[in-house]
């Protein structure tokens, strides 16, 4: 059902592109460039159409794009996944009291250093 209203959105916007492009300029850059010739052929009529047609056509993209959520279904929920998320998930820091830090203990005994000298 979502696949269906996104396909009826996308032809909606299609069609409102097309009204919006056949509408009659209402003077403006266009009118200088003999845009003011089709008031001439009096198409007054037509404007009317296709400005109700903009918005029935603008008003029912809205409410299909309303409606679209009410159908949409994530069928993964957690599709990404990150090697540092999953390695902050397993790391608890535990706050700080008195004389604790927060970073933990260095431990000088566990690794003698080596001289890489060779002496």
């Amino acid at each position: 059902m979502f696949i269906a209203l996104i396909s009826i959105i996308l032809i909606l916007a299609v069609l409102l592109i097309l009204v919006i492009l056949g509408q009659n300029s209402k003077g403006g850059a266009g009118a200088a460039f003999g845009g003011s010739a089709s008031q001439i052929m009096g198409v007054t009529r037509t404007g009317n159409v296709l400005e109700k047609a903009t918005w029935i056509l603008a008003v029912s993209i809205l409410a299909l794009s309303l409606a679209s959520s009410a159908f949409y279904t994530n069928s993964q929920p957690n599709q990404f996944s990150s090697p540092n998320i999953e390695s902050a998930k397993q790391q608890v820091v535990a706050p700080a009291f008195g004389d604790e830090s927060l970073l933990p203990a260095a431990d000088t005994a566990a690794a003698p250093t080596t001289d890489t000298t060779g002496n």
